[in-house]
């Protein structure tokens, strides 16, 4: 395992662990960490206050970020570790949103297009 690329992405819920855990995984196998943006994200604040104003913004931040990461691990050439994926936005937390009545259906959709295009340019890692 020590020749080939691993790239593992962390998925669970707000505050579960998955910075701390990859944080570990990186110190003990010497691979590079990615974070989630919580402390410089300019829409989390605004979402807490007005869930129904904000969610489609601060899910564009959270997509444009994870997919700008996601390109900068497919060009590593060593392992990485990040704690939560691309994929978990559209599947989990958009979806949530719009479920819930946060997020609108043109908003939704504009969305998981969005995603669509985005994920149109990522290719699976083959080590």
């Amino acid at each position: 395992m020590k020749n080939k690329k691993v790239f593992v992405s962390i998925a669970g819920n707000i505050g579960s662990g998955k910075s701390s855990l990859t944080k570990l995984i990186a110190d003990e196998f010497n691979w590079k960490p990615y974070y989630e943006r919580v402390n410089d994200n300019p829409y989390l604040k605004d979402f807490y206050s007005d869930m129904n104003r904000w969610s489609f913004n601060l899910q564009v931040f959270f997509l444009s970020h994870r997919f700008k990461t996601h390109i900068e691990i497919l060009k590593k050439k060593s392992s990485v570790i990040q704690d939560r994926s691309i994929y978990e936005d559209v599947e989990i937390f958009a979806k949530n949103l719009y479920l819930m009545g946060k997020m609108n259906k043109r908003d939704y959709d504009n969305y998981r297009k969005l995603f669509k295009e985005m994920i149109s340019f990522l290719q699976p890692l083959i080590c």
